[in-house]
């Protein structure tokens, strides 16, 4: 006896695609065995209601119902053709969005209507920070003052009033996500996105938190001590694991990165682990040599002019540069000698050099402007 697949459905011969599918939809949530346990009764016009479908979502077996009936060549190749659980046919479903529809019309939300649970990490802060020379080369240890998003103290980060229940979120009945349907010229497309109202989680406070408003999350201020690495070069970046903001859903806490500037110095510069400064010496002291005391960033260090040094002439002081660290051995104290020659000098000083020019054999005839004897 031939079936009436269009009465089964509830829709007339005329029905479109999009009519045939709400109606199936309709039916089968109504009657599916997991809905109806131990229902024979309900079992059966499941089987019926899915055996319509199948040939009607089909435009070539649709055609040929119309002209032969349940019993025509279409229903040889088989009751459930792409059967899922059950029997349950998913061939009429291969569009955007088809598979995931059905089971969420079953089970509330399926593949495509997971609640976003994932965890998501906190967002990383940067800090600038300034520091004296002398800090970046021996190190030190900073208090600063940071503002950073953490876990609310007062709901203990449920967002919810204390005493007050989490409930499920009315926008989008606890699924976490917004189905919509629009029309394409490829047919019906279904999309979904979060729900904007519970975030994804499908759950709200019944009574947001006074103090963070239910975002679970505040701005808070706090004050943490921050080790400055001896030897730090100018615009290095420290990182601080954990001390920007804090995550969400169980995720971990971000970073905070500070970036370390360095004042210039009066005195010196620095070439990676050395220190470099000028001493500028009379020009006797560069002929004949001379002992002199340098400052250094380890105090006053006594360094030897050998006779004869030529202007910009670099001497070194061994390990009294940046101090170790950091798997770098320490540097030195590299001074630049600057030789000076006096603009004025006086009559018996005149008459030294001369004699000095004679027994070197030089034959001078010095000039008279802006000298003293």
């Amino acid at each position: 006896m031939s079936k009436d697949y269009y009465k089964t459905l509830g829709i007339d011969k005329n029905a479109s695609q999009d009519q045939i599918k709400k109606a199936y939809r309709s039916a089968a949530n109504k009657y599916h065995p997991d809905k109806n346990p131990d229902n024979k009764e309900a079992e059966a016009k499941f089987k019926e209601v899915s055996e319509a479908y199948e040939t009607l979502s089909d435009p070539q077996k649709r055609k040929m119902y119309d002209q032969f009936g349940s019993n025509g060549p279409q229903s040889q190749a088989g009751y459930g053709g792409a059967q899922g659980f059950g029997g349950f046919d998913f061939s009429g479903f291969q569009d955007a969005g088809g598979f995931a529809d059905i089971f969420e019309t079953f089970f509330g939300h399926g593949q495509g209507g997971r609640k976003q649970s994932s965890e998501q990490r906190g967002e990383d802060l940067e800090l600038r920070m300034t520091i004296p020379f002398e800090e970046a080369i021996f190190g030190s240890e900073k208090q600063v003052k940071i503002r950073r998003v953490v876990r609310c103290d007062k709901c203990e980060g449920s967002g919810a009033e204390p005493g007050t229940k989490i409930v499920e979120c009315p926008e989008c009945k606890g699924a976490g996500q917004i189905k919509e349907r629009r029309q394409t010229i490829l047919g019906q497309v279904v999309t979904q996105r979060p729900c904007s109202t519970c975030k994804g989680s499908g759950k709200i406070p019944e009574k947001p938190c006074s103090k963070c408003n239910g975002n679970k999350r505040h701005s808070k201020e706090e004050t943490i001590k921050i080790k400055i690495p001896t030897g730090i070069a100018n615009g290095t970046v420290i990182r601080l694991q954990n001390k920007g903001n804090q995550g969400t859903k169980a995720g971990i806490d971000g970073d905070l990165y500070l970036r370390v500037n360095v004042e210039p110095s009066k005195k010196f510069t620095r070439n990676d682990q050395d220190i470099i400064s000028e001493f500028e010496i009379h020009a006797l002291q560069a002929i004949l040599g001379d002992e002199i005391e340098v400052e250094t960033m380890h105090g006053k260090e006594k360094l030897t002019i050998p006779p004869g040094t030529q202007n910009g002439k670099v001497l070194k002081i061994k390990g009294k540069g940046v101090p170790a660290a950091n798997n770098k051995d320490a540097g030195d104290h590299l001074v630049k000698i600057i030789t000076y020659i006096p603009k004025k000098i006086s009559k018996k000083e005149r008459e030294l050099y001369l004699e000095l020019a004679g027994e070197s054999g030089l034959e001078i005839k010095p000039g008279k402007s802006g000298l003293l004897w």
